[in-house]
C-alpha cells in the first residue's frame, strides 16, 4: 500500500489523527507505523467530559475502558465532589478502533530516518507518503522550559470490594515528598482499581520501585489486598515557558511533529487527550489530498494560536514550581478547588475566560506578591536553557 498519509507512531496523537481523518475522507490511505510488538497496555489517557467537542465525546466515549458521571478531590484541609463526567481510554481500544476504522497499522517497524517524503526501516523498507506526521512521543526542546509529572500506578484486582465509586483525582492528604504529591485513583470494576503515586517534581528522574511501593502502601493503608494485574509509568513536562515560534522555525522541514513531541498538551495538567483531538481536527479538515507542507502550515497556526491561549496556564506552573516551596504546592491546588465548579471544567479544557484569570489571582494571595511578580517574566527561563 501507498498511503496517502503515514503516521510515525501508533500512541494517542496519531490514533486520534487516524480516526479523525477515516471519518471526514473514507477515500484516504491511513498508514501508521510503530516499532512496539503491539499496543501497549502501560498508558492510560484521561480526560473530563467537558475537555471534548460533542462530536469526539460521542466517538470515544463508546471505545473507554471507564465512563464516570462524577469526581472528586481530597485536600488537607477541603474535600470536594465535583459533577463532572471523567473517563480513560487504553492503547489495545485506541488501536482496535483504528484499524475499525479502516486505517493500517505496522507493528515492528523500527524507522530508522523519517522526512517530509516518507519513512525508511530497519529492515530496509522504504514507504513514502503524501504527507508524514511525527507522533513518536516527547523530546527535549531547548524552545521549552518545564517541571515535570512524574508517576507510577499499579493497578490491582482487590480481594474485596474496595468501595471507591468514583475517580479521585487528586487525594493529596498523603505525605508530601518530591514536590507536590497525591494519590490518583481509577476505579474500574468494584474489585478493580488503578492507585497512581503522583509527584509534580523539578526533576526528571523517576524511581519506579519507590513510587509502586507508595502505591501498595496507599493500598494497604484503606485495607485494600490483592493481586497485582498491570503496572504503568509515566514522566509528563509541565510548561513553564514556551516559544512555539521558536519551536516551529527550527521545525520548517522535515515530517511534522505532532502529539507530546511538538508540546501539544494541557500546561498544568500535562493531559494530552483534548490537544490531540484538537490537532487531530485540524488534519481531518485539510482540503484536497494531504501534503506535508499543508498539514505543517495549518498544525503550525493552531500551535501558535494554542501557545498564545496557554499563556496563563504557564504562568500558574512558574508560580507552582518557582514561586512555592515544594512541600507547600499543594496549598495552590487546595485553594483552586474551592473555585466554582464551570471555572474548573474550563481550566481543565484550556478556555478559561479573563473575568476566570482573575479570579484564580485575586483574593488572598496563594503567595507572597513579591515573589509572583518574579513569576511574570516567561523569556528569562528559555534564555536559560537555550
Amino acid at each position: 500500500m501507498t498511503p496517502d498519509i503515514l503516521l510515525a507512531g501508533a500512541g494517542l496523537a496519531n490514533g486520534l489523527i487516524a480516526l479523525a481523518l477515516r471519518a471526514a475522507r473514507p477515500d484516504l490511505r491511513v498508514l501508521l507505523l510503530d516499532r512496539a510488538a503491539g499496543p501497549s497496555d502501560g498508558h492510560t489517557w484521561s480526560c473530563h467530559d467537558p475537555d471534548l467537542s460533542p462530536e469526539w465525546l460521542a466517538r470515544l466515549k463508546p471505545l473507554r475502558r471507564g465512563n464516570w458521571s462524577d469526581q472528586e478531590v481530597r485536600f488537607p484541609r477541603h474535600a470536594r465532589r465535583l459533577r463532572t463526567g471523567y473517563g480513560s481510554l487504553d492503547g489495545a481500544a485506541l488501536a482496535r478502533a483504528v484499524l475499525d476504522a479502516g486505517a493500517q497499522i505496522r507493528w515492528n517497524s523500527d524507522i530508522v530516518a523519517l522526512d517530509a517524503q516518507g519513512a525508511t526501516l530497519a529492515c530496509g523498507t522504504r514507504i513514502e507518503a503524501g504527507a508524514v506526521l511525527d507522533g513518536r512521543g516527547a523530546q527535549p526542546s531547548r524552545h521549552l522550559t518545564v517541571g515535570f509529572q512524574k508517576f507510577v500506578g499499579v493497578e490491582l484486582e482487590t480481594d474485596a470490594p474496595h468501595g471507591v465509586p468514583r475517580p479521585m483525582i487528586m487525594d493529596a492528604t498523603v505525605t508530601q515528598e518530591d514536590g507536590y504529591r497525591f494519590i490518583y485513583l481509577l476505579p474500574f470494576s468494584s474489585t478493580r482499581i488503578l492507585i497512581e503515586d503522583t509527584r509534580y517534581s523539578d526533576g526528571g528522574d523517576l524511581d519506579d520501585d519507590a513510587l509502586a511501593a507508595a502505591s501498595h502502601d496507599y493500598a494497604r493503608a484503606r485495607g485494600w489486598t490483592g493481586a497485582e494485574v498491570r503496572r504503568e509509568r509515566g514522566i509528563l513536562p509541565i510548561a513553564l515557558a514556551h516559544d512555539a515560534a521558536g519551536f516551529w522555525d527550527d521545525h520548517a522541514t522535515g515530517a511534522v511533529p505532532v502529539g507530546l513531541r511538538a508540546g501539544f498538551f494541557h500546561p498544568v495538567t500535562g493531559y494530552s487527550l483534548p490537544y490531540a483531538a484538537r490537532v487531530a481536527d485540524v488534519v481531518a479538515g485539510l482540503p484536497g489530498a494531504p501534503t506535508t507542507d499543508a498539514a505543517r502550515a495549518a498544525i503550525r497556526d493552531f500551535a501558535l494560536a494554542r501557545a498564545r491561549q496557554d499563556r496563563f496556564l504557564r504562568l500558574l506552573n512558574r508560580m507552582l514550581f518557582r514561586g512555592c516551596a515544594p512541600e507547600r504546592r499543594y496549598t495552590l491546588l487546595q485553594r483552586f478547588y474551592r473555585m466554582p465548579e464551570g471555572l474548573i471544567e474550563r481550566f481543565y479544557a484550556g478556555r478559561l475566560t479573563l473575568a476566570d484569570q482573575l479570579r484564580i489571582v485575586t483574593g488572598k494571595p496563594p503567595i507572597p506578591i513579591g515573589t509572583a511578580i518574579r513569576c511574570l517574566p516567561e523569556r528569562p527561563l528559555l534564555k536559560e536553557d537555550a
